[in-house]
């Protein structure tokens, strides 16, 4: 008899439950005595106990459907040792309810900071393995996590959308992708999308590089220019700030988001229109793509491998397109950002999208 737990924590993506699905059925179709325990909304069903026995009908038909069929929610981890409102110790009570149900193994699906209360509950002693999950494909240690080939698609869309109604209006549009900290969305969405400027938080901008770049499209006869702006885009004035003046300045932030702040100063020093669009959490939403249900089909596959071989504390990866077991103490904690020297990023630059540095 296999006892597994299985959680999804952080945002939500299109491939969560293509990846259980792949885990589950991985080890029910080797073992002849499974149950699984499905903790609702995320660690904090962990943590309050509270959790459903599945079967093999909740992972039929799921391949191909977005979100999470156990819930989400984000606890963040630097709150997992600090006691919640009644003083209930949350650490201990997860070790508690991992315990009470005879896990053999808790199968976490999640971002960073999902990752690393992952494994602290290794350091704990918990049998754990963990599932890259974010639309930022920002986790290091593996060269593309579930959720980022669709996030990409529904961006680049948004872009091509707005491709045809620039053209016809002679305007600037400003399509601000998700990623506060890494650029990785950003940047291949605008690339596919054909985006003039790319801005990311990996490179600082100059605004007055970004203004050159759309009178030179202006001079060359082109009427448009789409940007390509992550939520983190950041200019090279704020990033040279320290961390306290930094948050100091956003405390009296008046824009909604960057690319409000970037629309002002733009049509402030060009006279030109600015439009905006958002697609926010539609990068989350709909149908996994075939690539990251082959993708989450694989890495639920490993996992159930991993446990029916009893090796436990990995982060299941894909490196060079191959799935491999990657130490979760060498891993979590570490955000993989984009290098302004990446060969993507230089590739991009060679066609002449600017960077705005």
């Amino acid at each position: 008899m296999k006892r597994i737990g299985l959680l999804t924590s952080g945002g939500d993506c299109q491939a969560l439950n293509a990846t259980m699905r792949g885990v589950v059925k991985g080890l029910s179709h080797n073992l002849t005595e499974l149950e699984v325990y499905g903790f609702m909304d995320g660690y904090k069903g962990l943590i309050y106990g509270d959790y459903r026995m599945l079967t093999s009908r909740d992972f039929s038909g799921i391949l191909t459907k977005g979100g999470t069929i156990l819930g989400t929610s984000r606890q963040p981890f630097k709150m997992m040792r600090v006691p919640d409102e009644k003083g209930l110790d949350k650490v201990e009570a997860m070790k508690q309810n991992y315990y009470k149900l005879r896990l053999d193994c808790l199968v976490i699906l999640g971002g960073n900071g999902t990752q690393k209360t992952a494994n602290l509950l290794r350091e704990e002693g918990l049998n754990i393995i963990h599932l890259p999950k974010t639309i930022d494909n920002d986790i290091y240690g593996t060269d593309m996590t579930f959720g980022f080939q669709s996030a990409v698609d529904i961006a680049t869309e948004a872009i091509d959308c707005i491709h045809t109604t620039a053209a016809s209006h002679n305007r600037v549009f400003l399509v601000e992708i998700m990623g506060h900290k890494v650029g990785w969305l950003t940047l291949h969405a605008g690339i596919a999308g054909g985006a003039d400027i790319i801005l990311i938080p990996e490179i600082p901008y100059d605004i007055n590089k970004v203004i050159d770049a759309i009178n030179r499209r202006t001079a060359e006869g082109k009427g448009f220019t789409i940007l390509a702006v992550a939520e983190g885009a950041i200019s090279k004035e704020d990033a040279a700030l320290s961390k306290k003046d930094f948050k100091e300045k956003m405390r009296d932030y008046k824009y909604p988001s960057v690319s409000y702040e970037l629309a002002e100063q733009i049509e402030k020093k060009t006279g030109i229109e600015i439009r905006i669009t958002v697609p926010g959490h539609m990068q989350r939403g709909g149908s996994p793509c075939p690539y990251d249900r082959v993708l989450s089909t694989r890495l639920g596959a490993e996992a159930a491998n991993l446990i029916l071989k009893e090796q436990y504390g990995y982060m299941v990866g894909i490196i060079n397109g191959k799935v491999k077991k990657v130490p979760l103490g060498e891993v979590a904690g570490k955000l993989k950002v984009v290098s302004p020297d990446d060969q993507l990023v230089q590739h991009a630059k060679l066609i002449g999208i600017s960077f705005g540095d």
